[in-house]
């Protein structure tokens, strides 16, 4: 059966089955080709090479992609590593057909792509390309949950050729994801940030960049650069998803012509990515659409899909809080006049980005100024408001160039100046952490359910440190507004047990793990963090506290917060506080649980003057249909008083 990859990017990935069931079989798609052929009972000959896995529309998918020295027709074969015997592929290996098409001349050749859909999680998977008779080496990669914590691995311009001495780069950043996968061989994407070569249709350089295994290994989720955007050779090797090529997202407004551009967006568990093509940016003599373009896209795609995640990072190759030399260029200033605004009003938590070969760490930043003005300079932790950003900014992850730190100077320390930061004048006003060691580095980010983790790594040692070690590192714990958020993460269901977790903090509430009740349901329980009252009117007037919960969700799944129920108490007296009645989940009788607003407490007319601590016991069952997923919803909490 053929069918094209969708472009919705996400949609439930997997569904439970009854406790002790058997698996269930999973057919893969085929994407549709077309135009390809190969001449009837002619031997396959075509020379593949520049074969790079790349990020899917989700994690339930890949990209690969491939020249060809011939326009043959082409696919990918793929099966569970497990299958394999002997380095054979089974007969009944999926396969997924190429498309693509001529290269431009100075590269050669053809271009193909396919999309692999319906990957399982936690499976080695291999796969190789061409057709019958004339197959590449085999490679694999290996699908973990496709739900819950992982990390991803950023790396600023690699930009091989840039030193003049090809080789030398490549070995450079050959070392670099050696140094990083071996020491975090379960990270899930590589995500770059731009400049992946020093001249854009030169097929030497991206030879080299090509050459590591682990780029076969690992999904790729390509950038732009301004040197890669010179020329088509960057669309021909790098196939992305949900790809916008409209002519505003070119920088010179031309999708055909001998440049590549466009903008794209993925969701990879809990974080919707989106992918930006800055080379593009407000200089209307160029025939694009500007940084308005962009705005807008970003908008449509977070309008659409930001409900989908708990995270939004966008990538770009400028950087616009940057240390080094690009950092004062009259562009970036443009771009920073441009989008922090937009980037805090639609809740982009973290932006990363390269150009400038130095790393650097913002403050955190509100429509393009500090939010918190007595954050200091290399906080661990970080508390961002609604609207508020950190942006970081990639060193090279090859070492074929790097650009000494700038000094800051009186034009101002907001918007677009360059003054000097009160706390750490030797910085610019806007970053928090600056570094430049002339050595190689790239950034992990550790996605958790309650933070994000951003470490700036040595991949070469340095006279401050060795391999390995941390340069800079920063938590970002999210803003949860005045009520408390509740997350329930729901995994499979193995026969007899069933676990939810959550991970609090800043009214984060934990509901510990749920356990499997015969198939039929699961349950948890856990406490509401303390609510303290306190009255000391003259007028001794009754007061009442109340709450209810909202639909707990993940993406697009959904369960009814009529399945949470309470029993209030009273933790501390004072203030003549009663605790208010049980309220049962609506599992047990088929009520509307905390769906609806429910009592927590609350004291009569003369109650004496006083503080007091109330809590509750939260009783949550769930049907065992409900799907994996890590769930959050909100408990508003209202005081009313006479």
């Amino acid at each position: 059966m053929n069918d094209r990859p969708s472009s919705q990017a996400r949609g439930p990935v997997r569904r439970r089955v009854a406790t002790g069931a058997g698996a269930a079989f999973l057919g893969l798609t085929v994407a549709l080709g077309g135009g390809l052929a190969s001449p009837a009972g002619a031997a396959e000959t075509s020379t593949l090479t520049g074969i790079i896995l790349g990020v899917g529309a989700n994690e339930s998918q890949r990209t690969v992609t491939w020249y060809s020295s011939a326009d043959t027709a082409q696919k990918v074969q793929l099966a569970p590593t497990a299958q394999l015997v002997n380095g054979e592929f089974p007969a009944g290996a999926a396969t997924f057909d190429a498309i693509g098409g001529e290269n431009i001349a100075t590269s050669g050749g053809y271009n193909r792509h396919a999309t692999l859909t319906g990957l399982k999680e936690h499976t080695q998977y291999s796969y190789r390309v061409g057709s019958e008779g004339n197959w590449s080496s085999a490679y694999s990669f290996k699908t973990q949950d496709f739900e819950g914590d992982y990390d991803f691995l950023f790396f600023g311009d690699p930009q091989i050729g840039s030193s003049g001495n090809v080789a030398q780069d490549q070995a450079g950043w050959q070392d670099t994801l050696d140094v990083a996968l071996k020491a975090n061989p379960n990270t899930e994407l590589l995500v770059s940030g731009g400049d992946q070569v020093e001249t854009a249709n030169t097929e030497s350089q991206w030879d080299a960049f090509l050459a590591p295994d682990k780029l076969r290994q690992y999904p790729w989720a390509a950038t732009i650069g301004n040197h890669d955007v010179g020329g088509k050779a960057y669309e021909q090797h790098m196939f992305t998803p949900n790809t916008d090529r409209s002519a505003s997202l070119y920088q010179n407004g031309n999708p055909a012509s001998n440049t590549s551009g466009g903008d794209y967006w993925y969701i990879y568990k809990d974080v919707l990515f989106i992918d930006i093509n800055s080379n593009s940016y407000a200089n209307p003599a160029d025939g694009n659409g500007g940084d308005a373009a962009h705005i807008k896209y970003i908008t449509d795609v977070i309008n659409k899909h930001g409900s989908e995640a708990k995270w939004k990072v966008l990538n770009m190759h400028h950087a616009m809080y940057s240390p080094a030399s690009h950092a004062k260029d009259s562009d970036l200033k443009s771009r920073r006049g441009d989008l922090p605004e937009t980037f805090s009003k639609l809740g982009i938590d973290l932006v990363l980005a390269g150009h400038d070969h130095a790393y650097s760490r913002s403050y955190v930043l509100k429509n393009g100024e500090k939010q918190n003005k007595d954050e200091q300079p290399g906080a661990a932790n970080v508390y961002p408001g609604p609207g508020g950003v950190v942006y970081v900014t990639g060193n090279s992850a090859s070492g074929s160039k790097y650009y000494a730190i700038t000094s800051p100077d009186n034009s101002g320390t907001t918007g677009t100046g360059m003054g000097a930061d009160p706390l750490n004048p030797k910085n610019y006003w806007f970053n928090s952490a600056e570094n430049q060691e002339n050595k190689r580095s790239y950034v992990k980010v550790e996605v958790r359910n309650d933070q994000l983790v951003v470490k700036n790594v040595r991949s070469e040692a340095s006279p401050s440190g060795a391999v390995g070690s941390v340069i800079d590192d920063v938590t970002v714990h999210p803003y949860h507004g005045d009520g408390q958020q509740l997350q329930v993460n729901v995994p499979d269901a193995p026969a007899g047990e069933f676990g939810w977790t959550i991970d609090g903090y800043n009214g984060l509430v934990d509901l510990g793990t749920a356990k499997d009740h015969d198939g039929d349901y699961f349950q948890a329980d856990g406490r509401i963090n303390p609510i303290l009252v306190s009255d000391n009117r003259r007028s001794l007037a009754p007061w009442s506290i109340s709450a209810s919960v909202g639909d707990f969700k993940d993406a697009d799944k959904t369960f009814s917060g009529a399945y949470l129920g309470w029993t209030p108490n009273v933790l501390e007296d004072g203030a003549g506080a009663k605790a208010s009645g049980v309220v049962a989940s609506g599992y047990d009788d088929h009520g509307a649980g905390l769906s609806v607003s429910r009592g927590l407490g609350w004291a009569d007319q003369g109650h004496p003057k006083g503080k007091a601590k109330l809590g509750a016991d939260l009783d949550l069952k769930i049907p065992g249909s409900v799907n994996k997923g890590a769930y959050r919803a909100t408990l508003t909490i209202t005081a009313l008083s006479s």
